[in-house]
């Protein structure tokens, strides 16, 4: 039986993860935040259930004795408070603690390790980003995802480790928090209030999240190394996508663009170009021409 380690599966991404995950011939370690381990249902996969108040201050040590028999680590914990993660100073100290734990992988003879990036690392002014775009993180966020990927593409291997690493774009979906795009539409459609928007022409890479976690999974019991993009390859415009949530309430005459001032700096278009179409069953076959193809001859398609 393979014994995975799950790092953040109480948070949006981790969950679906955990529930992609949930076979018989599968045994599940998590480690979760002191306080959220109710949140965890039981199931027949579940190994050990470890809490800590805090696992980016958790020693080499700690993390080597959570590591024993682990064939391999899925981490997706991060900080990611909305409106905050992307300039917090706790971004380093994710990086540091996530050394630590890829260190004590190592230690204690892990064979493969799933790291959780953001699209955030490339270079955004590119639009259409495949692995092969340029890095050029602009955020502390970004830029501590960037340097753990880089440290620990060049140090695993030769620790005899797989990585690879799995860059996630614009996720939505349950359990979202309540602060994001989807969920604030949401509550104001079910409330009969008014959505007030930006101008809506940014475009966009959305993917459900559950669908984020199931290719994840897949990724994490392949072979595959190196970069990969979870996205949709389907490029959609902030307004086409607010108005396909509206249709599901007939409300779209309470989307309000252009109330909110556009961010000067939100990258006009963030588009992705997926690279393990040809590993994982029932992927979206999106090549780079019919994305580019989609956002210049329409400004987006609906999903």
């Amino acid at each position: 039986m393979r014994r995975i380690l799950i790092t953040g599966a109480t948070g949006f991404v981790g969950r679906q993860i955990l529930n992609a995950l949930d076979r018989p011939e599968i045994a599940l370690d998590l480690i979760v935040r002191t306080g959220k381990e109710h949140q965890i249902t039981e199931r027949g996969c579940l190994g050990r259930v470890k809490t800590s108040p805090d696992i980016f201050s958790e020693s080499e040590e700690w993390w080597a004795e959570q590591c024993q028999g682990i064939d391999t680590i899925i981490h997706a914990a991060w900080y990611a408070e909305p409106g905050k993660y992307l300039q917090s100073p706790l971004n380093m100290e994710c990086l540091q603690g996530s050394l630590r734990l890829a260190k004590a992988a190592a230690q204690a003879g892990v064979r493969r390790f799933v790291g959780i990036g953001t699209c955030f690392e490339y270079d955004t002014s590119k639009a259409v980003l495949s692995v092969d775009t340029p890095l050029r993180p602009s955020t502390p966020y970004a830029a501590a995802k960037a340097a753990l990927f880089f440290g620990l593409s060049n140090w695993l291997h030769t620790q005899s480790v797989e990585f690879v690493w799995c860059r996630l774009f614009y996720l939505y979906g349950i359990g979202e928090d309540k602060r994001r795009l989807v969920p604030y539409i949401r509550h104001q459609l079910e409330n009969g209030q008014p959505a007030q928007l930006t101008s809506g022409k940014q475009i966009r890479d959305f993917l459900d999240v559950e669908q984020a976690g199931k290719k994840i999974a897949e990724i994490a019991l392949s072979d595959i190394t190196g970069p990969v993009n979870i996205c949709s390859g389907i490029p959609v415009t902030v307004r086409q996508f607010a108005e396909h949530i509206a249709d599901q309430y007939g409300q779209r005459n309470l989307l309000q663009f252009g109330k909110r001032i556009d961010n000067i700096t939100d990258p006009p278009c963030i588009v992705g170009i997926s690279n393990i179409n040809n590993y994982i069953p029932d992927y979206p076959q999106r090549s780079a021409s019919f994305t580019q193809g989609a956002i210049l001859g329409a400004g987006g398609i609906t999903p």
